[in-house]
């Protein structure tokens, strides 16, 4: 185990390779190693927890096993040089603010099992310009994609809209499985301009 914040502003830390031997990292425990540049997640850790990776601001690249069944919050709050990242299937709950300010981060696939995306889990994720929201979605919180200002396509593959869609661009396209485009036109995603899209 790498202990609750084992390795917190260790600011002079620039790699590190985390054995397979590790099955659990604590809270915090890399939070704030600015120069942290990759890290590689060994299989066998099932849960990243609150603050593991926030505010490590030099981090571009980060491997998530398939092992992984939930992302704390704020996991990677902060994480402003993160320009793509894959979230595996295996994961089924995203905490709020969980990817909050990664400023760089350009496309999410977010997995299909999760039903809820978390307040302001992608807020201030400025250069994010397309996201694919699965079909397991039944709702968005609040603010999830605030300040999401280069946002212009979501894929949004529920038959049923979310709740509580909140993109900060008005100008969004969002794509809908065809059949669905009038249930989505009389509810809250009426703002956006609604396409049907074939998903199969």
């Amino acid at each position: 185990m790498i202990g609750d914040a084992a390795f917190i502003g260790c600011s002079n830390l620039a790699d590190i390779t985390i054995p397979g031997s590790v099955t659990e990292i604590g809270d915090n425990a890399f939070s704030g190693c600015s120069n942290l540049t990759s890290v590689n997640i060994p299989d066998g850790i099932a849960v990243i927890r609150e603050r593991t990776f926030a505010n490590c601001s030099s981090l571009t690249n980060i491997t998530i096993p398939g092992s992984v069944t939930e992302i704390g919050y704020y996991a990677f709050f902060g994480c402003s040089n993160l320009a793509d990242i894959t979230i595996p299937g295996s994961v089924t709950e995203i905490g709020d603010n969980a990817f909050s300010g990664c400023s760089n981060l350009t496309s999410v696939n977010i997995p299909d099992g999760i039903a809820v995306i978390r307040e302001r889990t992608f807020a201030n994720c400025s250069s994010l310009t397309n996201i694919t929201i699965p079909g397991s979605v039944t709702e968005i919180g609040y603010y999830a994609f605030e300040g999401c200002s280069g946002l212009t396509t979501v894929y949004c593959k529920a038959t049923t809209p979310p709740e509580c869609p909140h993109f900060d661009s008005s100008f969004c396209t969002v794509y809908v499985p065809k059949g669905s485009e009038s249930d989505y036109k009389n509810s809250d995603w009426r703002k956006y301009k609604i396409v049907g899209y074939d998903f199969n």
